[in-house]
């Protein structure tokens, strides 16, 4: 019997039509007992895109894929609703438009009073969006997965909250040595040493995690097969969304290598700190010897025994203070309080300040330098001293390495504002071990050549880190063995001086004569003052020095005193009767230094006594006092 017009449950009903046809989130509609819809509400208009007209009658089978229809998927989804009295799933549909969606789906089956089925209630609700992002989830966590599965550097695995091991890395595999079978179940005290698993230093990390949110620390730990390794080990606690602790995640890192490193630079840092206390205490027995060979040199007609011995001493303590002043860089710079003072410097004067601090060990081993300077000294900014530091390492290391009477050439050019210097000799060679070693500190390249030479073997490693400190860099070539070596650098931001020629009186430079009969001595001085930017004509005789002075006076006469058939003393009488030579400034060179020496030079007549070999500072000195720039 059904409800009158207006009686209450007509109004009910009617209400309720009205309620389920507003409803524009689920699709709400009705299907007879064989699947055909009978009603259509609003949200199954707007999820499905039918119109009422377009859909009522016909089979709900339509918003099926044609696989599940093909399957009979519909008819089954109705038997099973009929036999239960509902059924649920998941699954895709099919909108009017041929787009898919993923639905809820649930179908209820109705019946009268009788319990006879009169046909089915189904709702649909579309899902797409929340599965879609399930599956942005799924596809994440699998790649946060594969992720944590291929990392190798780190052992990272999840702890339940007693501790015991709920899942594992190849990371940790291979740390750890062992495999997930091994280790899954076990408790994480597997990998403690002993001594600490007694002082509970397991249960300790975990309750300082829970305490603060996070327990770092670094310590050594136990493979499968008993060795240690030093870990860095993060134990972070993992709680659900209502807070519930659901274990840990532990990250282990193994630092054995760079624990060893951290060792290795402390132990360094020792022996850098006690090579400058030692250089620093050797300076002090060495003063007073150097004290002692002054008083030597002082000393008035010494025996040719004693002069002998005094220069060999004052040789091997000029080579020693050199060795001491390289510790004591060395020192600094590992320390990092090594200073230099940058401003414009004339590189031809730090290439002729290095020459002449090497030529006494050139002239020892009967070496020829051969060089290759630009006329126009180039200017670069650094510091003067620590650059002819770096040069003079170089030539010394060459002559070091050179049989004697070898060849060394030093040459400098320029490429746009990049100034490049270089070394080469033709000794002993690098093999290619050798020069990828070559510049470690006390490193001596080939054991064999390093026991023909004395050394420290840290000039080149000063050579090169005060080449950095200027920005540039420093490399060494070889053909091999017995092939020679070149050492070449660059200095930065040089610029190009105003050129100077070797012809007397036609440029800015002073115009300067020497004169000595050994011709090595003669043409490297020439050569050191052409570096300082002087005019410089070499007589090997009095007789030829005094024709070049009658052809052209210069500024100043550098004179050697021990000349054969015409001595200097012979020579500077001679030309101070010359046109001009009471003017001109006349320096005696001599090896003997004694006062009484330098008091006979100047009453003959010299304005200056210089003593071999000279010092670059006391050559500097005499051409100030000749009024020459340098």
């Amino acid at each position: 019997m059904s409800a009158r017009p207006d009686s209450p449950e007509q109004i009910v009903t009617d209400r309720f039509r009205l309620l389920v046809d507003a409803v524009q989130d689920y699709g709400i509609f009705m299907l007879d007992t064989t699947g055909n819809v009978v009603s259509w509400n609003t949200g199954a208009q707007r999820l499905k895109q039918y119109q009422p007209a377009e859909i009522i009658g016909r089979n709900f089978s339509t918003f099926y894929p044609p696989e599940a229809i093909a399957a009979g998927w519909p008819a089954e989804e109705l038997r099973r609703a009929e036999r239960d009295g509902r059924f649920e799933e998941e699954g895709w549909r099919i909108r009017k438009d041929g787009s898919r969606f993923w639905a809820n789906v649930v179908i209820t089956a109705l019946r009268d009073p009788d319990g006879t089925l009169t046909g089915f209630g189904k709702v649909t609700r579309d899902l797409t969006e929340r599965r879609a992002h399930e599956e942005a989830l799924r596809e994440s966590e699998q790649r946060f997965r594969l992720m944590l599965e291929g990392v190798k550097d780190y052992a990272i695995f999840m702890l339940n909250p007693e501790g015991l091991i709920e899942s594992w890395n190849s990371g940790a595999q291979l740390i750890k040595g062992y495999s997930p079978g091994e280790v899954i179940g076990k408790h994480f005290g597997l990998f403690y040493r002993p001594e600490d698993l007694e002082a509970g230093k397991p249960e300790t990390e975990l309750k300082t995690a829970l305490q603060q949110g996070r327990a770092e620390e670094e310590g050594w730990r136990v493979r499968k097969d008993g060795s240690v390794f030093w870990a860095n080990a993060v134990i972070t606690p993992i709680y659900d969304a209502n807070r519930q602790l659901r274990g840990f995640a532990k990250v282990t890192r193994d630092m054995t290598e760079r624990r060893r490193l951290s060792e290795l630079e402390k132990s360094s840092k020792r022996m850098s700190e006690f090579l400058a206390m030692l250089a620093h205490e050797l300076r002090n027995p060495l003063a007073p010897i150097r004290n002692a060979i002054t008083i030597l040199q002082l000393e008035p007609s010494p025996s040719p025994l004693v002069r002998s011995s005094r220069d060999m001493i004052d040789r091997q303590l000029s080579h020693m203070t050199r060795l001491v002043d390289d510790l004591l860089d060395v020192g600094r710079l590992t320390t990092g309080k090594i200073r230099f003072k940058a401003e414009q410097v004339s590189y031809n004067q730090v290439v002729a300040r290095s020459i002449e601090a090497v030529r006494p060990l050139f002239d020892a081993r009967r070496h020829r330098l051969e060089t290759d300077i630009p006329a126009a000294s180039p200017l670069v900014q650094g510091d003067a001293t620590r650059l002819a530091q770096v040069l003079q390492n170089l030539l010394i290391n060459a002559a070091k390495y050179t049989p004697e009477a070898g060849l060394i050439e030093l040459k400098v050019w320029q490429e746009g504002t990049q100034l490049y210097t270089s070394v080469r000799d033709n000794g002993l060679g690098l093999s290619s071990q050798a020069i990828s070693q070559i510049f470690e500190l006390f490193s001596q390249g080939d054991a064999q050549t390093a026991a023909r030479e004395s050394g420290l073997g840290i000039g080149l490693t000063l050579a090169r880190s005060l080449v950095e400190m200027h920005g540039g860099t420093l490399h060494a070539e070889s053909e091999g063995p017995g092939r020679g070596s070149t050492f070449t650098f660059f200095l930065p931001n040089a610029q190009t001086g105003e050129e100077t020629t070797d012809d007397a009186g036609s440029g800015p430079g002073a115009a300067i004569l020497v004169v000595d009969d050994n011709r090595d001595a003669a043409n490297s001085l020439a050569e050191i003052l052409r570096l300082m930017d002087c005019q410089v004509k070499v007589a090997y005789d009095g007789p030829a020095a005094l024709e070049m002075f009658r052809q052209q006076a210069p500024q100043a006469v550098l004179l050697d005193l021990g000349m054969p058939g015409m001595n200097g003393y012979e020579v500077l009488a001679a030309l101070r009767a010359l046109h001009g030579g009471e003017q001109v400034i006349v320096a005696a060179l001599t090896g003997f230094g004694t006062d009484e020496d330098k008091s006979r030079a100047l009453a003959a007549g010299f304005d200056e006594h210089l003593t071999k070999p000279l010092d670059f500072s006391a050559l500097q000195a005499f051409l100030q006092t000749a009024g020459v720039a340098v």
